[in-house]
């Protein structure tokens, strides 16, 4: 683990706005944070170069691009050893149906979200992964019924700062 990177109350309010809409034109977002435009800018680019910021992207309905099933999957394994399990987290990593992998406590080793079409493409995801591999024990499925809520947003525990007058920019 990483230890966290120093986030001043400017840049938890310029990413509590990115995390809502990484769209959001700088100027408006200079404006919520009582910055300048080129202040945020700064911000932003020292946000992402730093990692703070890993990805800009769009979410997408997986329904609504045919890929209605969502299916959490629990992988139990005979040995935990790094050598016997790289293959495993090698496939897992290239498969672009799992949209997230957690190497966890508990029963299970690993926990994985799986997005498919159809329960033969889940079953030809599960030939993929696990096929041949004497190192996992058993894997488990949940399919999901429903969503209650599905999010990427990470609570910041700030509200958008507005500060009173200005402060460093830099």
């Amino acid at each position: 683990m990483t230890a966290p990177t120093a986030l001043d109350r400017f840049d938890l309010a310029i990413l509590d706005i990115l995390q809502a809409d990484n769209t959001t034109p700088q100027r408006v977002i200079a404006q919520a944070v009582n910055l300048s435009a080129p202040a945020v800018q700064r911000r932003i680019q020292r946000l992402q170069s730093t990692g703070v910021i890993r990805a800009n992207v769009a979410v997408l309905d997986p329904e609504k691009v045919g890929k209605p099933l969502t299916i959490i999957v629990e992988v139990h394994l005979e040995n935990e050893r790094p050598d016997r399990t790289a293959p495993l987290r090698a496939r897992i990593a290239a498969e672009e149906a799992v949209q997230q992998c957690y190497y966890v406590t508990g029963e299970a080793d690993y926990l994985l979200v799986v997005t498919v079409a159809s329960m033969a493409d889940y079953e030809a995801l599960t030939r993929r992964l696990f096929d041949g591999d004497d190192n996992v024990r058993r894997f488990r499925t949940s399919v999901a019924l429903g969503c209650l809520k599905a999010g990427l947003r990470v609570p910041l525990g700030t509200a958008p700062a507005s500060p009173v007058g200005r402060v460093s920019e830099a």
